[in-house]
Formats: structure tokens, C-alpha cells, sequence
């Protein structure tokens, strides 16, 4: 390492977010830049330990200290060689991964954990500005023709693989833009489409073909798509939410998150929403029930719309603040987690169950909660007890953002593909389907999971591929 003692007299040193008072009135992202010298200075604080467990804890395999070091060095075209080498879209992971890394690396244990995320995305943006990332279509075609289904992450990241080896790529996508939850799930202000955009571009210049507003078994028959392809790849993620089977579900207002997330993304992009099918929390009391991520996204895009208050509530306890002694350094941390949208003015309320939903001339009004109490079993598991005490929380606006407990199973049906118990398509070590020929990737063999995963299936997934379709005569 060029310093390495650095992190014995430079602190950590965040970005940060824009001022509350100035983000909250628009979708631009929330997260700040340090100058070039500063960020200089955090990669200088890669300790390039005996043991990287930053490394171990990255589903990619990131080679941190590698990449720090060019990074300190000023030598941004070998930091993201090197980046890139593991990771397909670090201006993905360096903006929304909850980063990993940083509560493995070593300087964790005294809460000073290297900027690392920070740094990647600094890498790749650098990159791009300097002109060190360009088309590389491959010098020669091997004839090969692969179909992907779905282009989220793990779409992308086997397309793009797949790609450098020289097969022929399509990408089928059933909605407008290709991207996925990238591109209409998650916030602008989060992630701004122009970063997924321009990695769509560079792909296609590199010769992956896209094809949105296709959906595979409606638009395109299943049986012409296995005729025309030597190998077909399911990435479409695990669409199903969780819903709430409670008495009033029915009510106007209740909608699930990806109706709010989806929408919003739509409407920043310039699609015009008739007002009747509008979904908006403006001057309305909103309640969002579940405390993730994509919960916190409902948070921030409600704030933005001019929610007049806006609770979130979670079934489970509240974790603890700081330090949790039951997930030790090096492992993942359950701890309280408050987000830039949490910061914005958010009321957050723990150990509550949603009992029914009220409402007036058929649209929400309020809703019943009980709280409840959580309590070891001897198995190690949790019971839940209900405490009896019971109130109604107001609102005119309410968002299920309890998580997704499986793929979409109409392909799997009409493929006749065995899935697993949770209803998850059920691969082998090599990700390969029921179906010779049929792989899978991401969230749909792994269930709902983080992006940085996604893509570290999708890689998995194209080296078997191209394994398959080179023995393939």
C-alpha cells in the first residue's frame, strides 16, 4: 500500500446527503460527493489487511484492496479494471448496496470502517469522466444465441457476461425500460435512471440486444423462444408481495409499494398518469407497514408528494442502536438502520400487528394495530404474543411494503419447471433448471434478495451457460 498507516490519522469521512430543506422538493440524488483529493485520502485508509474480510463478505468477490490502492494513487483506469474485473456495474453497488464490506472490514470494529462503497462509486464515475470506459464489443462472434428473461440485475450482469464471450444476447423485458427494479423500483433520488440508462447504452453498443414491452407466454410463445435459442435464462425476480389478509383490504388507498415506486419513476420519466389512476400521498395522511428498504423508498417518495405525516410500523421489535452483541463483527450487523428518507421526517413505531383496515364510503381512513410482544422458543426461534392493547392509526393513503415471498409461477407452469418449497425455481449447483437448456439467476432461484447478489448469481449463471452452449453442437 502506498500509506500504510493512514488510517491511524485520517478519519472516515462520508459524502453526505443534501440538505433536508433543499432534496426533499425534488427526485435528484440525495447523496453528495467529496472532491478528488478527499476521496484520495479514504482510500488511503485500506489497511490491504493479512486477511481482507471485505472481500470475504462481498457476494462478488471485490477485490477492496486492490482498487483502493489505485484509487490513493490517483490511478483511476487500473482502479476500475480491477473493479470491473469483479463487479459489471459498480455505479449500481456503489450507490445502493448496503455495502457489506464495510461492517467486515476490520476498521469496523472501531466504528471507522473504510469508505467503501464511497470509493467504488467514485472509481467507476471517475472512469466514465476520464473516457476509460468504452464500447468493447467482442472481436468475434461464437453463433451461439442466448434469450434472458427479465433485466434486472442478474439479467444484466448474465447478459453482459455472456456478451464478452462472444454468443448473441437478447434481452426480454416486459416492461417499458429495460433495468428492471433498477429502473423503476428504486427512487431517482436513490438512484438516477441516467446512471442505469447509460449502462443500457454501453451494452447496446456492445452488441446485447433489448426488447421491452415483451412478455414472454403473452407477446412471444414459450415453445418458438426454446426453438430459437441454444440456452434461455429465467432472471425476472421475485415479483409476488406479501399481502395482508385482513378485513378491509379491500378499501380504496391500500396499495402495495411497487405500485407507489413504480409509478413515481414512470411520471419522472415524463409518462403522463390519468389523474383517475394516480397514486399520490399529497396532503394526506400516509402509513407505510414494514420496515425495509423499499418501505424507507415509500417513506421518501410520499415526503416528496407532500405527504402531510407519514408512519412506518413494523411487526418486529425494534433492533438495537450501535452494537449488537448477537451479530459480532465480522458478520452482517442487526442493528437500527435509519436512511436519508427516515431523516426527512418519518414517525417509526415497532412490535406492531395490523388487525384490519377502516375506512368511510369505501376509501381507508385508519388502521386497527395491536402491539405484541416477541420472545425466544427453545429452538432458538421467536413467538409472537399478542399484548391485547390495541389503537387506531389514521390514514388516508396506506402502502404494503412487507417483502416478496415468490417468483411469478405462470412461466414456471407453462415450461412445466419444478420449483423449490418457498415456490422459488429449483436449480442445481450449476443453476440449470428441471429443463435442459432453461437456467436461472437472482432472485428468482435465491428469492428476494440485495442487488449485489443478484449480480453475483448472474455471473454464475452465464459461466454455466456458456459452458452448456460451447458443448452444444
Amino acid at each position: 500500500m502506498g500509506n500504510p498507516k493512514a488510517f491511524l490519522t485520517i478519519k472516515r469521512k462520508e459524502a453526505g446527503y443534501r440538505p433536508i430543506h433543499e432534496r426533499i422538493y425534488d427526485y435528484s440524488e440525495v447523496e453528495q460527493t467529496l472532491n478528488i483529493e478527499d476521496r484520495k485520502l479514504q482510500a488511503s485508509r485500506c489497511m490491504d489487511c493479512g486477511v481482507p474480510f471485505c472481500h470475504w463478505a462481498c457476494p462478488l468477490g471485490n477485490r477492496q484492496p486492490e482498487w483502493q490502492d489505485m484509487a490513493y494513487k490517483g490511478k483511476w483506469k487500473e482502479a476500475y479494471e480491477i473493479l470491473s474485473s469483479t463487479n459489471d456495474f459498480p455505479e449500481f453497488t456503489g450507490r445502493i448496496c448496503p455495502a457489506l464490506c464495510e461492517k467486515s472490514c476490520v476498521l469496523n470494529l472501531q466504528e471507522q470502517p473504510v469508505t467503501i462503497r464511497e470509493n467504488e462509486a467514485a472509481i467507476v464515475e471517475r472512469a466514465f469522466a476520464e473516457g476509460h470506459i468504452v464500447p468493447c464489443p467482442p472481436l468475434k462472434r461464437t453463433g451461439k444465441r442466448i434469450a434472458i428473461i427479465g433485466s434486472g440485475p442478474a439479467g444484466l450482469a448474465c447478459a453482459n457476461r455472456l456478451n464478452q464471450k462472444g454468443h448473441e444476447v437478447t434481452v426480454y423485458e416486459k416492461d417499458e425500460y429495460p433495468g428492471g427494479l433498477l429502473r423503476l423500483g428504486i427512487p431517482d433520488f436513490k438512484l438516477s435512471k441516467k446512471v442505469v440508462e447509460r449502462r443500457i447504452k454501453l451494452m447496446q453498443s456492445e452488441g446485447v440486444i433489448f426488447k421491452t414491452s415483451v412478455c414472454i407466454g403473452r407477446d412471444v410463445k414459450v415453445s418458438d423462444l426454446l426453438a430459437e435459442y441454444d440456452a434461455v435464462c429465467l432472471a425476472i425476480g421475485a415479483g409476488i408481495a406479501r399481502d395482508l389478509s385482513v378485513k378491509g383490504r379491500e378499501l380504496k388507498g391500500i396499495h402495495f409499494a411497487l405500485e407507489l415506486l413504480k409509478q413515481q419513476n414512470r411520471i419522472n420519466s415524463g409518462v403522463s398518469i390519468p389523474s383517475d389512476l394516480q397514486i399520490s400521498a399529497k396532503g394526506k395522511r400516509v402509513l407505510v407497514i414494514g420496515g425495509g428498504d423499499t418501505g424507507s423508498d415509500c417513506v421518501g417518495t410520499s415526503i416528496r408528494q407532500g405527504a402531510v405525516h407519514v408512519t412506518q410500523i413494523e411487526i418486529m421489535p425494534k433492533p438495537p442502536v450501535g452494537y449488537n452483541p448477537e451479530t459480532p463483527w465480522p458478520v452482517w450487523p442487526h442493528i437500527l438502520k435509519t436512511s436519508s428518507s427516515h431523516e426527512e421526517g418519518c414517525e417509526r413505531r415497532w412490535n406492531l400487528d395490523t388487525i384490519r383496515f377502516i375506512g368511510d364510503k369505501g376509501t381507508v381512513k385508519g388502521v386497527e394495530v395491536e402491539r405484541v410482544e416477541w420472545s425466544r422458543s427453545e429452538t432458538g426461534g421467536w413467538n409472537m404474543n399478542r399484548t391485547g392493547e390495541k389503537e387506531i392509526i389514521p390514514a388516508d393513503l396506506v402502502l404494503l411494503s412487507m417483502g416478496f415471498v415468490h417468483p411469478s409461477q405462470d412461466l414456471f407452469q407453462e415450461m412445466s419447471l419444478e420449483t423449490d418449497q418457498r415456490k422459488n425455481l429449483r436449480t442445481d449447483s450449476q443453476l440449470c433448471s428441471s429443463l435442459e437448456g432453461v437456467f436461472g439467476a437472482g432472485d428468482v432461484v435465491n428469492g428476494a434478495s440485495l442487488v449485489v447478489r443478484a449480480i453475483a448469481s448472474g455471473q454464475r449463471a452465464a459461466h454455466s451457460i456458456d459452458q452448456y452452449v460451447s458443448l452444444k453442437k
